[in-house]
């Protein structure tokens, strides 16, 4: 991990760790070149962290190992207390995630609010079983990201930017408590981009605590306290 460029709202104590990552190593299947090497970070509750760097640092990788999509082959990731690679299924329920470069093909059915909904039905069974209360939050999100006009098209008839915001409210529809976010400003206007660093830092006053990757430094979100370079 590379050092910290800017730097506000340092972390008291130890306890407040969100995401404490120590010495962590990542290797993919059927490589030898870690991708991320001999990595230590520590995430305090109420944090906005932005992570930058080149192409090929391991931003990526990073994020998915935060949140147990990637298991270290050397080093340990905690959550919220505990072992993100023991206790990954618990813990996505307060995890929220953005993934990178997110489209889908014009063919997929699934309706924009459908999408939303999926983040909820997975903890529930399937959409069936979601109540109106469920579907009142989904609506509300949309409303949030300025899409809710969009919620009965199909996701893949969406430019790739209206996709993008369709991702950030399937995110946040949950209420998380940790939202990782990987290039979410990708696809966005630059309106857009201002609109939804504001949300963001609205997430994060909130009490939401937030790790980002962007390459984009131009638009950095109000709440954020920290850029981090790898």
């Amino acid at each position: 991990m590379g050092k910290n460029t800017f730097s506000r709202g340092l972390i008291r104590d130890s306890n407040e760790y969100v995401v404490s990552l120590t010495n962590v190593h990542v290797v993919y299947h059927g490589e030898t070149k870690p991708a991320i090497y001999d990595v230590n970070l520590k995430v305090g509750y109420g944090e906005f962290i932005l992570i930058t760097g080149p192409n090929g640092a391991g931003k990526t990788t990073l994020l998915e190992t935060i949140i147990g999509l990637l298991k270290p082959c050397k080093g340990r990731v905690v959550v919220f207390g505990k072992d993100i690679s023991k206790n990954a299924y618990h813990l996505r329920k307060l995890i929220g995630y953005v993934p990178q470069d997110f489209i889908r093909k014009p063919e997929e059915p699934f309706l924009v609010r459908e999408v939303v909904a999926l983040a909820l039905a997975c903890y529930k069974g399937t959409l069936e079983d979601l109540t109106s209360r469920d579907w009142e939050k989904v609506h509300s999100v949309l409303r949030l990201m300025g899409i809710e006009d969009l919620a009965y098209k199909p996701i893949g008839r969406l430019s790739g930017g209206q996709q993008q915001k369709v991702m950030i409210a399937r995110a946040i529809v949950r209420e998380p408590k940790l939202l990782v976010l990987d290039e979410p400003f990708s696809n966005l206007d630059r309106e857009s981009r201002v609109y939804v660093a504001g949300i963001l830092s609205k997430l994060c006053r909130m009490g939401v605590t937030v790790i980002m990757v962007s390459h984009d430094t131009t638009i950095i979100p109000d709440a954020c306290n920290r850029i981090v370079e790898m």
